[in-house]
């Protein structure tokens, strides 16, 4: 999947980004995010850490004022972090931009799902923590994949058919898997799910190299009203796009999968960008579920979530 782009601003933009590019930090190097984010958070409110490549040593600290990332840069560029081990960070000033499409107009990115405006969407980052990541990536290796066209995938409380795309509901296959079990209570206790549920369904898509979603509506029959997408292994950018004006909510309680054969030949479409960092949990509902097609271009970057965690 593809990774987000930060770019060096142009001369005179540095102090108005709130993004900083800091090298020798990051996993690769023993730093994970929630030290590095605590690092920075006594210049300013940190937003968010991500992945700056998959090499592991550098990353993308973004801050809620761009005033907070050049204090984070005059103080630490070239300099020994105290709280990060006495590490010397090399640092510049970075801005996001989306990944080029051919043929296509780039859509602005987001870091946050409040920036889109798209009513029902959701993203909580920092859902689980990364021990909790490995532990989930370990215990899916042992399940039985089944292998599609272009992915891997494991079903669990019920298969979905990808010929009807639709569930058998009388085809139960039983409990969630135990793996799940502490992210099904962190749902049930976060004060920022809508509404209380009952989770009954997992699908777990492995995405290798180069794949990624086509512009499509998951079967509303089949997943109804909520889908809980947990990202793991690796981010992605991923697109919401509206093709047609009106009511977005379903004519028929069976309707299946819609998806947009050639999406680029659409003249009118809205088009909204949001990063998914790792370990981050997406949340459609409402409108982003019904009436927003999602979408991930294909990329060359390696990543592995839990999709469609729903009730």
């Amino acid at each position: 999947m593809v990774m987000p782009r930060f770019v060096r601003p142009k001369e005179g933009d540095s102090e108005s980004s709130p993004n900083l590019y800091v090298a020798n930090c990051g996993p690769a190097v023993g730093l994970q995010f929630d030290t590095i984010v605590s690092a920075f958070s006594s210049f300013g409110e940190v937003k968010g850490v991500y992945a700056a490549d998959e090499n592991g040593a550098r990353v993308i600290v973004s801050f809620l004022e761009p005033a907070s990332a050049h204090s984070a840069f005059i103080a630490l560029n070239g300099r020994p972090c105290p709280h990060l081990g006495g590490r010397s960070l090399h640092i510049r000033h970075s801005i996001l931009q989306p990944p080029s499409s051919r043929g296509m107009a780039s859509v602005p990115v987001s870091l946050n799902a409040s920036d889109l405006n798209i009513p029902g969407l959701y993203l909580f980052h920092d859902f689980i923590s990364a021990v909790e990541e490995e532990q989930l990536l370990q215990a899916v290796d042992t399940g039985s994949w089944i292998s599609l066209s272009k992915r891997r995938v494991q079903h669990y409380g019920y298969k979905f058919c990808y010929d009807t795309r639709n569930v058998d509901t009388k085809q139960h296959l039983g409990a969630l898997p135990s793996f799940v079990s502490f992210i099904l209570e962190r749902i049930s206790l976060s004060p920022d799910i809508p509404e209380k549920l009952d989770l009954d369904q997992l699908t777990v898509n492995e995405y290798p190299p180069g794949v990624g979603l086509s512009p499509h509506i998951d079967t509303h029959s089949a997943f109804e009203g909520l889908i809980f997408s947990l990202s793991l292994a690796g981010p992605c950018i991923m697109e919401f796009r509206r093709y047609t004006a009106g009511s977005w909510a379903p004519k028929t309680a069976s309707i299946s999968d819609t998806e947009v054969e050639n999406p680029n030949s659409c003249s009118e479409v809205s088009r909204k960008a949001i990063y998914l960092p790792p370990r981050s949990m997406l949340l459609l509902s409402g409108e982003a579920r019904c009436a927003w097609h999602h979408y991930i271009p294909h990329h060359k970057t390696y990543r592995q979530n839990f999709e469609r965690l729903v009730v």
